[in-house]
Formats: C-alpha cells, structure tokens, sequence
C-alpha cells in the first residue's frame, strides 16, 4: 500500500461515508462500520478534520485511518467475539 495517500474529501450520503484520496480513488464504506458515525448528526459528521494518516472527529471520539479504510477495516473500538 502506498503511505502517501491521503484524504482530501470526507462526505456522506444515506448510508455511506465517501473518502476521496490523494490518488483518485474514492473509497466508499457502510455508516454501519462506524455506529459513531452512523448515529451522529449531519452537523457532527462535517466536523471531520483530516490529517495526512486519516480522519478525525473530536465531538464523536471517532478516529478512522486512511490504511484502515483500505483493508476494509470497520469500527475497531470494541471487542468482538466469533462463535465456531
């Protein structure tokens, strides 16, 4: 994976949050990886502030890396558990 991709553009529609990256691509991923995000206002997910490793919201305590959203990597905050 290329380190110096970075987010230029966070927005959401109904169910997605949209990341343009420094490359072109456009990463899309469900509101439902994040609950944070997905239970937050229009006006608390504006707040974003993003830096060169990935996004922030600081009303919301929700940090999501750019390398993270790549890997397909949701909501890593709470302990899953897997039944066999």
């Amino acid at each position: 994976m290329n380190s110096s991709v970075s987010a230029t553009r966070v927005h959401f529609d109904e169910d997605n949050l949209w990341v343009d990256l420094s490359d072109g691509r456009v990463i899309g991923v469900p509101l439902a990886w994040f609950p944070r995000l997905l239970n937050a206002s229009a006006a608390d997910r504006a707040s974003v502030r993003i830096s060169s490793r990935g996004l922030h919201w600081e009303s919301l305590d929700e940090d999501i890396s750019i390398a993270g959203l790549m890997a397909g990597l949701g909501d890593q905050s709470t302990q899953k558990t897997f039944a066999a």
